[in-house]
């Protein structure tokens, strides 16, 4: 008996029931009282697989829902290439406009935007970015 589980004990009460049983009637229901203390047991483990199995699940959703998110369809090649295009054309306007207004520290402000703006989108697009894990190919390959 120091092989079952001391916190269930309904499972020892059901073993000690089925060898009292046994007792009480004799060789010719061995069969029967096995069969019916295994099925209370394979009910068991059922469960506990049961609950296993879910609690698995629910720590995996859990994980995707708190985990860095995803690419969506519209974070495509396309739509970082477009982004960084408008950015350097409208870099252009907005660097003589700045320079010519406030010289080099203008010149560095705009800069500074422009490459704070890219910044933004790249950590929006890879969120691992800011927390220093690298991509899979790169760990793997």
């Amino acid at each position: 008996m120091s092989t079952l589980d001391s916190r269930d004990a309904d499972l020892r009460k059901e073993l000690d029931a089925t060898v009292r049983a046994r007792r009480d009637l004799g060789d010719d229901y061995d069969a029967a009282l096995v069969d019916s203390f295994l099925e209370k047991v394979e009910q068991r483990i059922d469960d506990a697989v049961d609950r296993r199995v879910r609690r698995h699940l629910a720590e995996q959703q859990m994980t995707s829902a708190r985990g860095a998110r995803r690419p969506k369809d519209a974070d495509t090649w396309a739509e970082r290439f477009g982004f960084a295009i408008i950015s350097l054309v409208l870099a252009i306007p907005l660097t003589a406009v700045c320079g010519g207004i406030a010289g080099v520290a203008g010149t560095v402000a705009a800069w500074a935007g422009i490459v704070g703006v890219n910044f933004a989108q790249a950590v929006r697009l890879n969120p691992e970015l800011l927390s220093g894990r690298r991509g899979r190919s790169r760990e793997h390959g």
